[in-house]
């Protein structure tokens, strides 16, 4: 059930991903457009939301079909899905995100121009059973636990039969590594072991406290949906940051991204740092 506090959330999050997306430069977007299957043979192989999404042949599924990205944020992936031939809705509740929309359809020959949808998703009027996929990359965990299962629903309104939503998400499946992820400072983000500093980072963060787990997202997509696939990936690939930026780097997340699959589920499960969620609508 909407509350004050999820609107005062969703105000706050605007303001932040305005001041993100204001004046984004698309020159990037356009270059991979222009060169895609380069730009998808490297994000596929060694991005892990990239490897994650495009699982299952993704990319040649999307040529014809109907689909919309939740929170679609600096554009890049409606982009390329777009340029993959698909007719795209997106949308973000920052007006700078339509700006990006607006430039890449005045800039490329797409066969289906970007629908942007702007503002509060749940109170978009789209027809029901519309999309064969909704996609939200990285996007459930901006959600409270209860505007989540709002989403959910409308996901499941929103897909035709036989549909799919797809969203890549951190995962959290052990507390001992979570503790540890929050002693590292990245970024803006300072250690744990800063008590004041990491509070105030805290109290500015969009992201609200709350579970991430594979079992939390199984548990309620199974409310809306009676298929429900958990793919954990970056149990390896995590190890990268050990690495300096450039062409090793990439052999090892190419190396790792592919030798996990192989690893004990269990294993998997427990150390992966996200996971890419498939809801299907049988």
């Amino acid at each position: 059930m909407r509350t004050i506090e999820s609107d005062q959330n969703i105000e706050k999050n605007k303001k932040h991903y305005d001041k993100l997306y204001a004046n984004y430069p698309i020159g990037n977007i356009l270059y991979w457009i222009n060169n895609l299957d380069n730009f998808l043979e490297t994000a596929i192989t060694t991005e892990t939301s990239w490897f994650a999404l495009y699982q299952g042949n993704f990319r040649d599924r999307l040529r014809g079909s109907k689909v919309v990205e939740m929170g679609c944020g600096d554009c890049v992936n409606v982009g390329i899905m777009a340029a993959l031939g698909a007719q795209v809705f997106a949308n973000d509740i920052s007006s700078e995100s339509g700006k990006i929309v607006a430039k890449l359809n005045q800039a490329c020959d797409f066969d289906y121009p970007i629908t942007f949808i702007e503002g509060d998703f749940l109170k978009n009027e789209l027809p029901e059973n519309t999309f064969d996929f909704v996609i939200g990359k990285a996007f459930l965990h901006h959600l409270s636990l209860s505007l989540e299962n709002e989403f959910l629903e409308e996901t499941h309104r929103l897909l035709k039969k036989g549909g799919e939503a797809r969203f890549f998400e951190p995962a959290v499946n052990s507390k001992f590594l979570d503790a540890m992820r929050w002693m590292i400072p990245i970024g803006e983000r300072p250690s744990s072991l800063k008590r004041r500093a990491f509070k105030e980072w805290k109290r500015n963060d969009p992201h609200p406290d709350r579970t991430f787990s594979s079992r939390h997202f199984k548990k309620t997509g199974e409310k809306y949906f009676k298929s429900v696939e958990i793919i954990p990936v970056g149990t390896l690939e995590r190890f990268s940051r050990l690495f300096k930026w450039g062409e090793q780097k990439n052999r090892f997340r190419r190396w790792a991204l592919e030798n996990e699959k192989r690893l004990p589920l269990w294993v998997n499960k427990t150390f992966t740092r996200s996971q890419l969620i498939i809801y299907k609508n049988l």
